[in-house]
C-alpha cells in the first residue's frame, strides 16, 4: 500500500489539539493547521503535498500500524 493511500484517525482527548501538517520537498514547511476539541475526530492522509503530521495535546492517532496516545 502506497503511504499517499493510507488514511489515520486523530481523535482528541481535550480541547485544542492542534493538528499540523508539514510538506514534502528540500523545504519542509506548515502547510496546513486545524484544531480539535475533545471528542472531535479527524481522518486524514498522507498525499503529494503532505509528509509529516504533528500533532500537539492529548490525542489517540490510529494507523494501519496500531493505536498510540500522545503523553499524558
Amino acid at each position: 500500500m502506497s503511504s499517499q493511500n493510507e488514511f489515520f484517525v486523530i481523535k482528541a482527548k481535550e480541547n485544542g489539539v492542534n493538528v499540523i501538517g508539514l510538506t514534502r520537498g528540500s523545504d519542509t514547511r506548515f502547510h496546513h493547521s486545524e484544531k480539535l476539541d475533545k471528542g472531535e475526530v479527524m481522518i486524514a492522509q498522507f498525499t503529494e503535498h503532505t509528509s509529516a503530521v504533528k500533532i500537539r495535546g492529548k490525542a489517540v492517532i490510529q494507523t494501519s500500524h496500531g493505536t498510540m496516545n500522545t503523553e499524558d
